[in-house]
C-alpha cells in the first residue's frame, strides 16, 4: 500500500481562445485542488494569453492498461477503409476518359453524324 503524501498530483488545461480545446501544459504537485488552481494560474497565465484553466488530479484521470492497448492494433487486411486502398480509381478514371474520345467520337463532332438523305 502506497503511503499518503501532503501533495497530490495535478495536470494543468488551458485555452486560448473560447473556441480552441483545452490543452495539457504541465504537470505540479499541491496539497489540494484550490491551490493547484492557484499555482497553475501564477505560473502560467503571466506567460501567456489564456481564457480558461482546469486542474484536474492525476488520480482522477483514467487510461487505458498494457492488455487493453492490444485491442486497439488494427486488422490488416482493411485497407478498403482508407484511401490508400482506392489509389487505383484514378488510373481507372484516366483510362475511361481516353477511352470516351477515340477517333470515331471525334469525327462525329466534325459532322460525321449527318444523316443520309
Amino acid at each position: 500500500m502506497e503511503k499518503e503524501s501532503f501533495y497530490q498530483e495535478f495536470e494543468v488545461f488551458s485555452k486560448r481562445t473560447p473556441t480552441s480545446h483545452f490543452q495539457h501544459q504541465f504537470s505540479l504537485l499541491a496539497p489540494n485542488g484550490e491551490m493547484a488552481l492557484m499555482m497553475a494560474q501564477e505560473n502560467f497565465m503571466r506567460r501567456e494569453p489564456v481564457v480558461d484553466i482546469w486542474v484536474v488530479n492525476r488520480k482522477h484521470l483514467h487510461g487505458l492498461t498494457q492488455e487493453s492497448k492490444q485491442a486497439l492494433q488494427r486488422l490488416d487486411n482493411k485497407d478498403y477503409r482508407t484511401t490508400k486502398g482506392y489509389g487505383y480509381l484514378k488510373k481507372k478514371w484516366r483510362h475511361y476518359e481516353q477511352g470516351m474520345l477515340d477517333e470515331k467520337e471525334i469525327l462525329s463532332w466534325a459532322g460525321g453524324g449527318k444523316k443520309d438523305e
